[in-house]
């Protein structure tokens, strides 16, 4: 009989691992996913479709004559909500249990909840229904509130000013794109915003959210007030293992799992994508990463290390992540380690600048990139990692685009 591997997540990791499972050899795949929604990306949902340029059709994953093509079975429409690993089963919210030879939690997050619940007109963005929800309310000359600065929050803000809404941009952190760009490119970012006609708020708090859509009063730590007809909250998320509870899985902050992204202490089981929490070989420490880069790797290893067991190789992450606002693009590749270096490449005072920030770690090697509008420099700085190029090589190399 054919190995029996069961996938709990129909987002990209999931499926992703179900496709690469497949294309491996013959193992019986079937995916488990909550949402009745055939799967679907998500990087969109806070960009293009929110923005109206995709349509539905342009974030598939995978359509139902694909999953009969590969061989894929999928049940949809149903969450699980236990898991018995001795006993090797999945229970589902219908009361059904599935079992597996193998397991792939590939569960992802959830939105954080909003501490604030007005009576209507406050938004989470995370699933398809909350972006075509939110879109209904992105009409010329309405009022918005977004609370976050993170990417979630900047790129439905500027999806919102690109509608022609009136647009405040909330978040108590000073520079908020600074936790992911760095201060620098951060700055520039924030700046970016404003100089589109948003009405940032940085460095101040929000107290409360009352009222109803279309009249919501967004009450700051600084004493002002905001009108809105409609609210985002975007303060990060959560993994969602609530259903792994009583699983005997390491549980903290996500799946625990080992170099391989095997399941700590549990034979049978794998974690990909955001849920899983795994040893980053460059950091020496666990590490879960919410990008879809991240998702799509891990969904390649796992399937490997399931389907060649003899073979397993350990994961190696490319650390890639990219942000769309406006007609800008930010992209980021590795991770900068303290104690390291960094260097400019390209004018950050250019109207809409090219530009490269390139990070060392203390021996002078290049480890991370963050670049702005110069998808070539990405291209080059991934391969200069990679071989780990000293900065000075890395200076070299990269030509100075023109200042625009």
């Amino acid at each position: 009989m054919a190995h029996k591997v069961v996938v709990v997540g129909s987002s990209v990791a999931g499926i992703r691992t179900a496709q690469a499972l497949k294309a491996e050899g013959n193992a019986d795949v079937t995916v488990i996913g909550e949402e009745a929604e055939w799967p679907y990306d998500r990087p969109p949902l806070s960009k293009q479709l929110l923005a109206g340029t995709w349509g539905h059709d342009r974030i598939a994953l995978l359509t139902e004559a694909d999953a009969a093509a590969a061989g894929i079975e999928l049940r949809l429409g149903v969450a699980a909500t236990g898991l018995d690993t001795a006993a090797r089963r999945v229970k589902l919210a219908d009361g059904n249990v599935v079992g597996y030879d193998t397991l792939v939690i590939a569960t992802g997050l959830s939105a954080r909840p909003s501490p604030w619940q007005p009576e209507s007109g406050l938004h989470l963005l995370r699933t398809l229904a909350d972006s075509t929800d939110l879109k209904q309310n992105l009409v010329p000359g309405a009022s918005v509130v977004v609370i976050g600065g993170g990417f979630i929050g900047a790129e439905a803000a500027a999806a919102a000013r690109a509608a022609g809404c009136e647009v405040a941009l909330v978040d108590p952190v000073e520079v908020p794109m600074a936790r992911v760009a760095g201060p620098v490119l951060g700055a520039l970012v924030s700046q970016v915003h404003a100089r589109h006609g948003v009405d940032t708020r940085f460095g101040v708090g929000v107290c409360s959210v009352t009222g109803a859509a279309g009249d919501l009063t967004v009450a700051l730590d600084d004493g002002t007030q905001l009108q809105a007809a409609t609210v985002v909250v975007g303060i990060g998320a959560t993994p969602n293992v609530e259903w792994l509870a009583d699983s005997g899985l390491t549980i903290d902050n996500g799946v625990v799992c080992d170099e391989y992204l095997a399941a700590v202490g549990v034979p049978g089981v794998y974690a990909v994508g955001d849920v899983a929490r795994w040893p980053h070989p460059g950091l020496g420490t666990l590490v879960r990463s919410e990008h879809w880069t991240n998702a799509t790797d891990q969904a390649r290893c796992a399937a490997g290390n399931i389907t060649r067991p003899e073979a397993r190789v350990p994961y190696q992450p490319s650390d890639y992540v990219w942000s769309d606002q406006y007609d800008w693009k930010l992209q980021l590749i590795g991770r900068p380690l303290t104690g390291g270096q960094e260097v400019l490449v390209g004018d950050l005072e250019a109207q809409r600048p090219q530009a490269a920030l390139l990070h060392a770690d203390a021996e002078g090697r290049m480890c991370a990139a963050a670049v702005v509008n110069w998808p070539k420099a990405l291209l080059q700085c991934r391969r200069m990692i990679a071989e780990g190029a000293s900065l000075d090589q890395a200076q070299e190399r990269l030509a100075v685009p023109p200042r625009t």
